[in-house]
């Protein structure tokens, strides 16, 4: 239907607007995000000469928005990335393996699904170094349980299939197994799951920044920012808050396009499983 395309086009059209943007930050943004006047410091937005105001350094604030887009969209992209395809590997050698295999690992994967995930993001980012590695690592530990659970209770859910059973009495090694007949069914559910966690990912990213053991000042960061601009937040409320806001429609754009896919690959993985077989 019309409506239904539309709805997985425009957030979609939205998402790859807000990468393009982050990809092309040396070209959109107006001034240095680094280089400062400390008597340019908490301009109001609309002033002449930057548009959006400036922080306490007297730094552009549109300027290290848009470069904060990139270490912020990759805090919140790749930990996804990383737990789509570990998590999908996992689920699937728990689903079609032993009963030894399958709890060896589910159990493993318990351990850290046991945790709550800010507390867990925590507990892994204090262990490393703050960066933008140590933001994408402790995501990624944190996202991989609850993707291999999905992708295990769907792989679970088709193991007894006839076709699968087909397969096997075929001769079909366990990689052709899983490339062939369950990959192309699991795959389209561990997608849609993945996309729903992007704006957690850019959450828990920015929150990681704002306590010290993400990205680090100076470079842009919008959680990084939002801990620098925090002192201003009673004096020049519109400044403090923008990176706030940043986070706010990155956050409902994934959701949004993970909703739509939900509903349109939702609607369409049972002529997904009928394909393969």
């Amino acid at each position: 239907m019309p409506w239904r395309r539309a709805g997985v086009l425009v957030p979609a059209a939205l998402a790859v607007l807000l990468v393009l943007v982050a990809a092309a930050a040396p070209l959109l943004a107006p001034d240095d995000p680094a280089a400062g006047r400390l008597q340019d410091r908490l301009l109001d937005p609309g002033t002449p000469g930057h548009l959006l105001g400036t922080d306490g350094q007297g730094r552009d604030l549109l300027s290290r928005l848009i470069w904060a887009a990139r270490a912020s969209l990759t805090g919140g992209l790749v930990p996804v990335a990383v737990a789509a395809v570990a998590g999908a590997l996992l689920g699937i050698a728990a689903g079609l393996g032993s009963r030894f295999t399958e709890q060896a690992l589910l159990r493993s994967l318990d351990v850290l699904y046991a945790f709550p995930g800010v507390l867990l993001a925590i507990a892994v980012a204090t262990l490393l170094r703050p960066g933008l590695g140590a933001t994408v690592l402790a995501l990624s530990v944190v996202l991989t349980p609850a993707v291999a659970r999905v992708a295990f209770t769907e792989t679970r859910r088709i193991r007894a299939a006839e076709y699968l059973e087909a397969a096997r009495v075929s001769g079909a090694g366990w990689g052709a197994l899983v490339l062939r007949q369950v990959l192309p069914v699991v795959a389209p559910v561990v997608l849609v799951y993945a996309s729903s966690l992007v704006g957690l990912s850019v959450v828990y990213a920015a929150g990681l920044s704002f306590l010290g053991l993400g990205v680090a000042p100076p470079t842009a960061e919008w959680g990084a920012m939002l801990d620098e601009l925090r002192p201003a937040l009673l004096t020049h409320p519109w400044v403090a808050v923008l990176p706030g806001l940043a986070i706010l429609v990155v956050s409902v754009v994934f959701n949004t396009l993970g909703e739509a896919l939900r509903t349109r690959i939702g609607d369409s993985a049972a002529h997904l499983a009928e394909a393969v077989r």
